[in-house]
């Protein structure tokens, strides 16, 4: 196992972790687990390109990581009444819809690769800057407006983050029709 999927599962595992934090109203510890989390997440990538550790696994499992912190996160701040419900609707609803489309190219044997674009990484930077100010906000006596401002340009960001990644999967989804229509057309061809 490489140091960068070493570090992904310690993410993974940090989660639970994370969630009992928070709802036994433990936030100072639980903002120092969602901190290591997030810093085993840019070790891992860092590691990875610099030591060229690089695998097809990590190319799934650490966004899945990302997702499963985020998303369990997020949920869990909405039960807590410490994020917007729309805020969490909003974020849930773009990973499902980008989880699902993954799932139907995988099903339909799309072939794609996984790169996340720079719409992608700001999106998942807002929504930890976003937690990060809910959890501090009681402990550090942040102003409220400052998470509801994050709130919203996390939600702008993450809803054209959706549209973008639903560009690109129809963009993937009409070349591979059109690449199976050239493939029938050449064995037609062929006979």
């Amino acid at each position: 196992m490489t140091i960068p999927n070493f570090l992904t599962l310690v993410r993974i595992i940090l989660i639970p972790l994370l969630v009992i934090l928070l709802l036994e109203d433990q936030l100072g510890k639980a903002l120092g687990v969602f901190v290591i989390a997030g810093v085993t997440d840019a070790l891992d990538g860092l590691i990875a390109r610099m030591f060229h550790q690089r695998s097809k696994l990590g190319a799934y499992l650490d966004p899945l990581a990302d997702k499963l912190l985020l998303v369990t996160t997020y949920l869990t701040l909405a039960h807590l009444s410490m994020l917007p419900i729309w805020l969490v609707v909003i974020v849930v609803s773009r990973d499902l819809f980008i989880v699902v489309g993954v799932m139907t190219f995988i099903f339909h044997g799309v072939k794609f690769e996984i790169h996340p674009s720079v719409l992608s990484k700001v999106t998942t930077l807002m929504q930890i800057i976003t937690v990060v100010i809910a959890l501090s906000s009681p402990t550090f006596g942040l102003d409220h407006m400052l998470l509801y401002v994050f709130s919203i340009v996390t939600a702008l960001v993450t809803t054209a983050s959706g549209f973008h990644y639903l560009m690109m999967g129809i963009k993937i989804w009409e070349g591979s029709r059109t690449n199976d229509h050239l493939n029938i057309s050449k064995e037609n061809a062929e006979r």
